[in-house]
């Protein structure tokens, strides 16, 4: 049975998929799906997630659509539950994260970095939002090394890549020394992959 990832190799939604195949050490292939030709609004494409986003994930039979949606499958079918605790008041925190990644997240550094990998206008609200965001998690993790507590979850993965790459988007990292404390832990866990960096684009600790 061969696991298949759809995705495109600069969208961090996708890289959050691909990062936690690694982590679990789940062989797999990747299949590219070039959204600057519209490959994404193929047929094909299409029966495989009617909404027309990367990623999707073939396991066998199953196909599963969302990048956070793939995160708890992959979670609950291969890790060992510490990726998605049982414990109400950890899932909940992860759950909260997980909303977090897929609004505040996207719609200030995601946002402000799409902007530039497509030569959109810049909108300065981006950029204020991805500050506020990242000042909450700066403040968050002084008191604890992850997101949701002590050990790694699903959540660290969902905030990770959007974050590590806000400086292709223009938003600094040097404010923030617990984020960034925060990003090298998740960079120092075995299987990490990195996600490429856009063409001529700043240092991500800049």
């Amino acid at each position: 049975m061969t696991i298949r990832l759809y995705r495109f190799a600069l969208s961090g939604h996708a890289h959050r998929a691909q990062l936690m195949l690694s982590l679990l050490g789940l062989p797999f292939e990747t299949v590219e799906v070039d959204l600057v030709t519209g490959a994404h609004k193929t047929p094909e494409f299409l029966a495989r997630n009617p909404f027309g986003q990367v990623p999707v994930l073939e396991d066998g039979e199953h196909t599963i659509a969302d990048s956070n949606a793939i995160l708890v499958y992959l979670a609950l079918r291969y890790g060992d539950g510490r990726w998605l605790p049982g414990d109400p008041l950890r899932a909940a925190a992860v759950q909260r994260w997980l909303s977090v990644s897929a609004s505040q997240l996207v719609n200030g550094p995601g946002m402000a970095r799409v902007e530039v990998l497509f030569k959109r206008p810049r909108d300065p609200q981006r950029l204020q939002a991805a500050t506020r965001l990242f000042e909450l998690m700066d403040k968050h993790l002084a008191a604890q090394p992850f997101l949701a507590g002590d050990t790694p979850t699903i959540a660290d993965i969902a905030m990770y890549t959007y974050s590590a790459h806000a400086p292709e988007g223009g938003v600094s990292l040097q404010p923030y020394p617990q984020l960034r404390t925060w990003l090298a832990r998740i960079e120092a866990l075995p299987g990490f992959v990195g996600m490429q960096r856009l063409p001529d684009a700043p240092a991500l600790t800049a």
